[in-house]
């Protein structure tokens, strides 16, 4: 048990002498004990992170397991954009190592999206808005479609989705009067998404 202890303070003092306390952690866990050496891979890990965003930049961390599904969910909210990655696999250690790798990415390829936006220009370090990154690309809309929103109830829509063969579908939701989209989930299961009030 002494032993665990020692490993403890010198994985902390570790993590404060490589500055990861810049960014601050919310991590929980679902169907998971957040055990202390899980919560040392996640900021560990998503602290590389740390090079890119300004002191104090908020990462919401949900590990969840399902069967043999070992998911981690990271949410980085700046201003006008959420940053959001998540990564599904047998080992919790791997998909924190996958998660990471793919929000870098995303930052590096949308990096004038987002930076552009005056209002997230705050949240992200000078060295980052300065660099280039050569493999970026624009965003390119090369179709767009208008079609009639009529009223219908979310299963109504879900059954018109499956009918147009489409994985997603926009209607103006009749319980409401807003907006909504449902999308298809695996397990045959459909999603909604409602704005916020």
């Amino acid at each position: 048990m002494l032993y665990c202890s020692q490993s403890l303070n010198i994985a902390a003092y570790y993590s404060n002498w490589k500055g990861m306390s810049e960014m601050k952690f919310n991590i929980v866990g679902k169907n998971i004990e957040v055990t202390e050496g899980l919560r040392a891979a996640v900021e560990d890990k998503i602290g590389k992170l740390e090079k890119f965003f300004t002191e104090d930049t908020e990462v919401h961390v949900t590990l969840s397991v399902e069967k043999d599904r070992q998911k981690i969910e990271v949410t980085i909210p700046v201003k006008g954009n959420i940053i959001r990655s998540e990564q599904v696999s047998s080992d919790m250690y791997v998909s924190i190592d996958l998660v990471e790798e793919i929000i870098e990415r995303q930052l590096k390829k949308y990096k004038n999206k987002l930076v552009d936006k005056k209002q997230g220009s705050g949240f992200f370090r000078q060295e980052f808005i300065e660099k280039d990154y050569m493999d970026e690309e624009d965003v390119q809309i090369i179709r767009t479609k208008k079609f009639d929103i009529k009223p219908m109830y979310p299963e109504d829509a879900c059954v018109q989705m499956e009918l147009l063969g489409h994985s997603f579908f926009v209607f103006c939701n009749a319980e409401t009067d807003q907006v909504n989209v449902v999308y298809k989930r695996k397990g045959n299961t459909y999603g909604l998404i409602e704005p916020e009030n």
